[in-house]
C-alpha cells in the first residue's frame, strides 16, 4: 500500500498579513478622518447662508408692503437653526440692512462662533460675508462658500 501524503491547506491569515491589514486601515482612516471633518465644517457654513438667505424673501416682501423688518418676530418663515446660536435682522427706512447668524449649537468647533452676514443696500442689492472673528482653532477659509467670502 502506498503512503498517501495529505496537502495540508493553510486555516487562516498569518501574524504579518493581519499586521499589514491593521496598517493599511490606520493610514486610510489617518487620510479619511480630517478630510471628513472639513467636509462637515464647509456643509454647515454653507448651511446656515442658505437658511439665512432664505429670510431675504421675507424681508423684501416686508420691504415692499412699506415696514422695516427688525427682530425675530419679524423673521417670517423661518424656523430657525440647531447651527445657530443667535441670529439678527435690521433694516432701516431706506431699505438697507443685514440678517445674520452666528454659528453655534451644534455646529462644529472648527467653525462655532463664525458670522454670516446678508447685507442688503437701499438700492436692494445684496451681499454676503463670513467673519471669524471669535472662532476657536481650527479654521480654514475654504470653510465659506465662494458666493459668500470671508471678509477680512
Amino acid at each position: 500500500m502506498k503512503n498517501i501524503q495529505m496537502n495540508h491547506a493553510q486555516k487562516g491569515f498569518t501574524l504579518i498579513e493581519l499586521m499589514i491589514v491593521v496598517a493599511i486601515i490606520g493610514i486610510l482612516a489617518a487620510i479619511a478622518i480630517p478630510q471628513y471633518q472639513d467636509y462637515i465644517a464647509r456643509s454647515q457654513v454653507t448651511r446656515v447662508v442658505g437658511e439665512l438667505s432664505a429670510l431675504k424673501t421675507s424681508a423684501e416682501e416686508q420691504l415692499m408692503r412699506g415696514t422695516t423688518p427688525s427682530g425675530g418676530a419679524d423673521a417670517v418663515g423661518f424656523a430657525g437653526s440647531d447651527l445657530l446660536e443667535s441670529f439678527t435682522l435690521n433694516f432701516d427706512s431706506s431699505g438697507a440692512g443685514t440678517i445674520g447668524g452666528e454659528l453655534g449649537g451644534n455646529a462644529s468647533s472648527a467653525v462655532d462662533g463664525a458670522t454670516v452676514t446678508l447685507s442688503r443696500e437701499a438700492d436692494g442689492t445684496w451681499s454676503c460675508a463670513v467673519t471669524t472673528g471669535s472662532v476657536g482653532g481650527g479654521w480654514d477659509d475654504s470653510y465659506a462658500p465662494s458666493g459668500c467670502p470671508v471678509s477680512s
